[in-house]
């Protein structure tokens, strides 16, 4: 049997082996338009071609580096719209990954100014007040209720609905999330980053955290270029158009499901 052509028909497991999805799963990219509608044959069977295999692969690589609304909504495009539209939303995805790095270097920086001093061993004699507390970190001490608000650095409490009570830990979170604030965090993305930093029991813990999220971002970078060359052969070529790829790759040649 000689090799495929990109028009060469495939079953649904078919491309659920060489994408390595369920057959269910293949179906259910179909249905959402990540990988444009099967033909019907006369009994109603689902016929795919390559396309539908590259797409879905496309998706697995961009649901990696993007997720999987964004890898959908992305593929939905590349069958629909422009190829310029396409890689206009392909840069935007590139740059927020390249603005989280940035980010996390302004926090790196950031701790490392205090990763030298150790944030174990506790005494409960080591408990601040929110004034004590704002006083060593130079906020107002509505910043810290407002970081006790969003759910930040919940301090306890000297008695039910009593004054607000820092422990050592409480501190070490209120510093840490002080660090980067100034490194231009949002509370949004400070939120994100605390569960990992908790759990460090010093500051060099906290720093190698943060390069662990570096590593993520690589990943996700690293999906993103493996996506592109999916997405190359999903925007197929027009007629006569000199290899500029056309407007919807699915736009002719495939019935409606």
């Amino acid at each position: 049997m000689g090799p495929r052509t990109l028009n060469s028909a495939l079953r649904t497991v078919d491309v659920a082996r060489r994408a390595g999805y369920s057959v269910q799963q293949v179906r259910n990219l179909e249905r959402d338009g990540a990988i444009g509608p099967a033909q019907r044959t006369a009994s109603g069977y689902r016929v795919y071609r390559e396309e539908h295999v590259r797409a879905a692969l496309a998706y697995r690589w961009l649901a990696a580096g993007l997720g999987p609304v964004r890898a959908k909504e992305l593929l939905r495009v590349a069958h629909r719209s422009t190829p310029v539209e396409l890689a206009a939303r392909l840069d935007d995805a590139h740059a927020e990954l390249a603005a989280e790095r940035r980010l996390l270097a302004r926090a790196e920086e950031a701790v490392e100014a205090i990763a030298g001093e150790r944030i174990e061993d506790p005494r409960p004699s080591d408990a601040m007040t929110v004034s004590e507390l704002a006083g060593a970190l130079g906020v107002p001490a509505s910043t810290l209720r407002h970081w006790d608000a969003e759910g930040l650095v919940v301090p306890g409490r000297t008695a039910p609905g009593g004054a607000r009570s820092y422990r050592p830990a409480d501190v070490r979170d209120a510093r840490i999330v002080h660090q980067l604030r100034q490194a231009d965090y949002r509370i949004g993305s400070v939120r994100e980053l605390l569960p990992d930093l908790r759990g460090a029991g010093r500051l060099d813990q906290v720093a190698a955290a943060l390069s662990a999220r570096h590593q993520a971002i690589a990943s996700r970078s690293l999906a993103l270029l493996r996506a592109a060359g999916y997405l190359a052969d999903v925007l197929r070529p027009a007629p006569g158009g000199g290899g500029q790829p056309e407007r919807g790759a699915w736009s002719s040649g495939s019935a409606q499901v």
